[in-house]
């Protein structure tokens, strides 16, 4: 399974050269997959965790800080069957982390998730977010380990967050 952000960068209001310098210089927003242990968020995906258990079950395609690049800007790829007994769900949270970044500066927000199944990734969701409100965080998605198999439910739960602040980040995402 995968959970893909994208965006496209926006000049905002602003117009002739301050918006196509704005445009250039893009928006920064960050996907992060927090991998609980019961309630307890133990590792993270995003930002500059690229590979939190170090196995390979759990990986960030890494920080894209523009939104200028094709498809999917940011995505975490997920091996269930290799995700470690211990880790009981998986959160994927969309956010404008940084400081001056905001969801307001982006175009065409979108969230995507994918499964794998079978060797074909196959587009399953597409989450649009809202343009209005100040909201600068989207719990997307929650991966859930029942026995041997895991079970999605799709939250598309919108939130505001201290910007830089990984622990409101992580009580967001804990809900």
């Amino acid at each position: 399974m995968s959970v893909g952000v994208s965006w496209d960068p926006s000049a905002g209001t602003s117009g002739g050269l301050l918006g196509i310098a704005r445009r250039k210089k893009g928006v920064d927003l960050d996907l992060v997959a927090v991998l609980m242990q019961g309630a307890e968020p133990v590792r993270f995906a995003g930002l500059d965790s690229l590979d939190p258990l170090g196995n390979g079950s759990v990986v960030h395609s890494g920080d894209e800080q523009t939104g200028a690049a094709s498809g999917d800007d940011e995505t975490v790829h997920v091996t269930f069957s290799s995700v470690p007994t211990p880790i009981t769900s998986i959160i994927f949270v969309a956010a404008a982390f940084k400081k001056g970044s905001s969801f307001e500066r982006a175009n065409n927000v979108s969230f995507k998730i994918y499964d794998a199944t079978g060797g074909n990734s196959q587009q399953v969701a597409d989450i649009w977010p809202s343009l209005l409100g100040a909201e600068n965080a989207n719990a997307i998605a929650r991966a859930i380990r029942a026995g041997d198999v895991w079970q999605l439910e799709v939250l598309d739960r919108k939130g505001k967050v201290k910007q830089g602040d990984m622990q409101a980040l992580l009580r967001f995402a804990m809900g």
